[in-house]
C-alpha cells in the first residue's frame, strides 16, 4: 500500500470534509502513482508517526509545467488559493528552493473510498 502524505495537519479538516480532492507535487510523479491505484491519505511529518485520514483512489495523475495549472485544480489542492503563484509560493516552501513557472508537476487526483457500507 502507498501513502499520499500532507505534511501540515491544516489539511486535515479540508480532506475530512472533500475540499481537497487533488496535490500538486513538484516534479515527474507519474511513476509512483497510477490511475486506479488505492493509497492511504496520511497526515504526519517525514519519518515520523503519521495519522490516516483514509483511504484513496488515485482518478487520475497529470503531467505538466506549473504555469499550466488551471484555477480549478489548484483550487481542489488547496480550497484557499486562487492563483498560480500562490501554489509556486507554497511550493517553494515545501521544497525549500525556488520552484519557477517552467518546473514539472504532477497533479494527482484523488477520491475517498468508503469502506463501509453508508446507511
Amino acid at each position: 500500500m502507498f501513502a499520499l502524505n500532507f505534511y501540515s495537519p491544516l489539511f486535515v479538516d479540508q480532506l475530512r470534509k472533500g475540499r481537497k480532492t487533488a496535490t500538486i507535487r513538484l516534479g515527474d510523479k507519474t511513476d509512483k502513482y497510477a490511475t486506479g491505484q488505492l493509497v492511504w491519505v496520511t497526515v504526519g511529518h517525514r519519518h515520523g508517526p503519521r495519522q490516516k485520514i483514509f483511504t484513496a483512489v488515485i482518478d487520475r495523475v497529470e503531467l505538466k509545467p506549473l504555469r499550466e495549472l488551471s484555477q480549478r485544480e489548484i483550487e481542489r489542492d488547496n480550497p484557499e488559493f486562487r492563483r498560480v503563484e500562490d501554489t509556486m509560493q507554497f511550493l517553494s516552501q515545501i521544497y525549500s528552493r525556488d520552484v519557477t513557472m517552467d518546473d514539472p508537476v504532477s497533479v494527482v487526483h484523488f477520491s475517498e473510498v468508503n469502506e463501509f457500507p453508508v446507511l
